[in-house]
């Protein structure tokens, strides 16, 4: 069967078990997985979904139904997109099912917005940090290549910048993908947040009224949490008014009189709350390091890969965009979840050194290029982790070695690459030398304790996969 047609295969196959395009009220992906927000979420069978060729597993969290598929999860979403309907709007016309209102519902329901508004975001910033890190590589700092008076300089630094500074906007765009919200609207809201005269207000401490309201005028270049809320409240404004206005009407008036509501809701209101909630979990994350210090990061080293296993990373990667955005810098989730994601490879390296059945072997190193090439661990996590079990005793012991050396080590992350491959070590580029080489020990640390732990204690002494006479 062609790659083709085996990805519109998975694609049909994972539709019809989820009960087809009408239970689906939205859908997206992020790097591995097909995340579906459902209807009715009593529908899918998960033994039956699990059983499809092309799928690695399915969770249930943060309000969203997780199919993962792996690498080539954005191959299965575009027949998907295609059969369902969902390409041009990823938000179905059909009403959805009426939930009990609980804090549990109400917890799910935020952390499912955070992470459907932010999570289309990755692409932007692995480009964005990758123009930093070349900035700080080939700059002054480090191997001094670059002038930081050349032009090529200072087209790396703006671009790099650029990223960050119009992420109101980027953030925006997405947030209306997720709440059903017009996203030329959602475009044009953020820009107002970044428009220069407002900038300049806030840079001169200038006393400003939005009719009449007093507003605390601020710069909200390179922050988040203004625009989701924002364009959340704009989505509902948005279809009240496409809904009661007249035909004749609404094409003028509805978004007019959108943008002139939401005028003194987001400067007055949502922009400052946003920015200060926002501010409030930069400085809550980043003051963790204080009182954990470097126990916490081996212990996030060593419990990481269950947070991906649940999906509930993505709320971690979510918060760590707040404090990026914020701060520039971060030290204490990062390098842990660095050394978790290189520990998986690590795993599979010493289960694929172990095991004396070449299939069993040979998939086992494929999941170390997978992750160290691909940037994905669940084909690890699944295919040796959960798999076998005591392997995880070597993930485990190596996340959290290479996580207590990061910590003693203070290493820190300058930008937020989000992709367990090598190119995860580019975040640490933009301190010192010492800060980059300590990354890199770190992770090699992590690999090295993993696959010994892995090789030694990963498998029962009688377990036939280490017997030589497997063929």
């Amino acid at each position: 069967m062609a790659k083709t047609e085996r990805f519109q295969k998975i694609a049909e196959d994972v539709l019809q078990a989820i009960g087809g395009k009408d239970n689906v009220s939205h859908v997206t992906h992020c790097m591995t997985r097909l995340r579906f927000n459902l209807k009715d979420e009593s529908i899918p069978n998960k033994e039956e979904m699990q059983n499809i060729p092309g799928v690695i597993g399915v969770m249930n969290a943060g309000g969203q139904f997780q199919v993962i598929i792996g690498q080539t999860v954005d191959k299965v979403y575009q027949h998907l997109a295609d059969i369902g309907g969902f390409e041009n709007n990823m938000v179905t016309d059909g009403v959805a099912q009426t939930k009990k209102l609980t804090l549990k519902g109400i917890g799910s329901g935020i952390l499912d917005g955070l992470a459907g508004s932010l999570t289309p975001l990755i692409p932007l910033l692995l480009a964005a940090s990758m123009f930093k890190f070349l900035v700080a590589l080939l700059g002054p700092s480090m191997l001094n290549v670059m002038s930081d008076k050349s032009d090529l300089y200072v087209l790396f630094n703006f671009v790099g910048d650029a990223g960050f500074y119009f992420f109101p906007i980027a953030v925006a765009y997405t947030a209306a993908r997720k709440f059903g919200a017009s996203p030329v609207l959602a475009i044009f809201l953020g820009g107002i947040l970044l428009h220069p005269t407002f900038v300049a207000m806030a840079a001169e401490g200038t006393k400003f009224t939005v009719f009449g309201i007093p507003t605390s005028v601020q710069n909200y270049a390179s922050t988040v949490l203004p625009s989701i809320l924002s364009v959340w409240v704009m989505s509902y404004i948005e279809k009240f008014f496409n809904k009661h206005l007249p035909s004749t009407l609404k094409t003028i008036f509805a978004p007019s009189l959108t943008i002139m509501i939401m005028l003194p809701i987001s400067l007055t209101v949502l922009g400052p709350a946003g920015a200060f909630l926002g501010n409030y979990i930069s400085k809550g994350i980043l003051g963790l390091s204080g009182v954990g210090g470097f126990l916490a990061i081996a212990l996030i080293g060593a419990v990481w890969q269950f947070l991906v296993l649940s999906g509930m990373h993505l709320v971690m990667i979510s918060m760590l965009i707040l404090v990026f955005t914020n701060n520039g810098q971060e030290a204490l989730v990062s390098p842990g979840a660095t050394a978790a994601s290189f520990a998986v490879a690590g795993m599979a390296l010493g289960a694929a050194l172990r095991i004396r059945n070449k299939e069993q072997r040979s998939l086992s190193f494929g999941y170390v290029i997978a992750n160290l090439v691909g940037g994905v661990t669940e084909p690890g996590m699944y295919g040796v982790g959960i798999r076998y079990k005591r392997p995880l005793l070597g993930m485990i012991a190596g996340g959290f070695a290479g996580g207590l050396y990061a910590g003693l080590t203070g290493v820190t992350a300058y930008a937020l690459i989000p992709v367990a491959n090598f190119l995860n070590i580019l975040s640490y580029v933009g301190g010192t030398t010492a800060n980059l080489v300590n990354a890199i020990i770190s992770v090699l640390i992590s690999i090295v304790v993993a696959a010994a732990v892995t090789y030694f204690f990963g498998f029962k002494k009688d377990d036939p996969l280490i017997q030589k006479v497997q063929s």
